[in-house]
């Protein structure tokens, strides 16, 4: 049994984030460790308390005011509800700001000036303090005061566009990605700018502000897609599962369904050639380099496809984990925690939760062989904690 404390014990962070980029950042760096205070309005909390159904049953099978998007999003962190809109509320923020390490909050670019708890206020209160602010655009620029999304970032940072199958197929079309894959970007590059941020500070002793946008995290989210755009001049385009980079490197239908099949080299694409009975293939001048498979995708795509028809999905994930060619199925939600990896990994847990029984909750993936991360509290309900913390302020 380790005797080390988690990475960020010790450290006090001021949450006031809600729905999801800045509650997931904030409950990455309590997994981590760190003492979270949630700071919601009396009465109604955050939004994403009644984003549902469903939500979390209580023991006598009633449903609960919980939501499973909330709770997805909520876990080691205490609630105390305080009304900013007001000086009493204010004050209490600059108080409690005054013996934290960090401070996160999403509201709308300069949202906070009026109350007094902008970043250059609270400096004053404590120059110690990482102050992160999560916007849809940033604190600069033409798009610095408008609103942002998940979906609006998605569409307008290009991760649509690429997303989904060509418009001439069926289905085909732009696409969301199937979860609010902006949003939860944006949140895990903050947890990484705060957790920088307070190393930094062990050198220079100081706070700093963070301008995190969720624009610029989707844009560079896109990953090598912008490069081939550089490189190329050439926009690209929806793929469905397939790859620009990589072929064969796409789901193939089977008899009883689709498999996953990812070549990543000439030696995995000669393999699968074998176990398709298709040597030929292997030794086609077209097919011989990714590069070739790549350019010449519309000629190669057509006969893989008739191949793998030929095949059940059992048998043909068998033959190539035999064969070496990397692959898999495509699980639905069930399937995948039912998956023996899955199952293995620990990677669903029961927390008990204050309504009594349990809440399912998902394993951080962080995994420190020392100094892990750990499971304190479920998703607070609405005000749990108030008292405990706001009476710290008076003593």
């Amino acid at each position: 049994m380790t005797s080390r404390q988690p990475p960020l014990d010790g450290i006090r962070v001021l949450d006031l984030t809600r729905v999801l980029a800045g509650p997931w950042c904030t409950q990455n760096l309590a997994d981590l460790g760190a003492e979270v205070i949630k700071i919601e309005r009396p009465g109604k909390g955050d939004d994403t308390r009644g984003w549902g159904p469903p939500y979390l049953k209580k023991p006598d099978g009633e449903a609960s005011k919980e939501a499973a998007y909330y709770l997805s999003t909520n876990r080691n962190k205490k609630s105390v509800c305080v009304d900013i809109s007001t000086d009493e509320g204010a004050s209490m923020i600059r108080e409690l700001a005054r013996s934290c390490d960090v401070l996160v909050e999403n509201f709308k670019a300069g949202g906070l000036q009026k109350y007094g708890l902008h970043y250059d206020a609270l400096k004053l209160v404590n120059p110690r303090l990482i102050y992160c602010s999560i916007t849809g655009f940033g604190h600069t620029g033409p798009y610095a005061g408008k609103m942002g999304y998940d979906l609006i970032i998605q569409g307008m940072g290009g991760l649509m566009s690429i997303t989904g199958e060509k418009d001439d197929m069926p289905g085909g079309g732009p696409q969301k990605a199937g979860n609010a894959a902006a949003d939860l970007m944006t949140g895990m590059y903050a947890c990484l700018a705060v957790v920088s941020a307070l190393f930094e500070r062990t050198v220079s002793g100081q706070g700093q502000h963070i301008d995190m946008a969720m624009l610029d995290c989707q844009v560079a989210a896109l990953g090598a897609q912008n490069l081939n755009y550089f490189l190329s001049g050439k926009v690209p385009e929806r793929e469905g599962t397939g790859h620009q980079n990589l072929c064969p490197y796409q789901a193939f239908r089977v008899r009883d369904g689709s498999v996953i099949v990812a070549v990543g080299n000439d030696s995995q694409f000669q393999s699968l050639c074998r176990l398709l009975s298709r040597p030929d293939l292997a030794g086609d001048e077209r097919f011989m380099s990714n590069t070739g498979r790549v350019v010449n995708r519309k000629v190669l795509l057509p006969i893989l496809e008739m191949e793998f028809l030929k095949f059940g999905r059992d048998d043909l994930l068998s033959g190539m984990e035999a064969s070496g060619v990397p692959g898999g199925p495509i699980n639905d939600i069930g399937q995948l925690y039912e998956d023996p990896q899955v199952i293995a990994r620990g990677t669903r847990f029961d927390m008990p939760h204050a309504y009594g029984g349990g809440v399912s909750m998902v394993r951080n993936p962080m995994r420190f062989s020392e100094s892990p991360v750990t499971y304190r509290m479920a998703p607070p309900l609405l005000g749990e904690h108030t008292e405990e913390i706001l009476s710290s302020l008076s003593q």
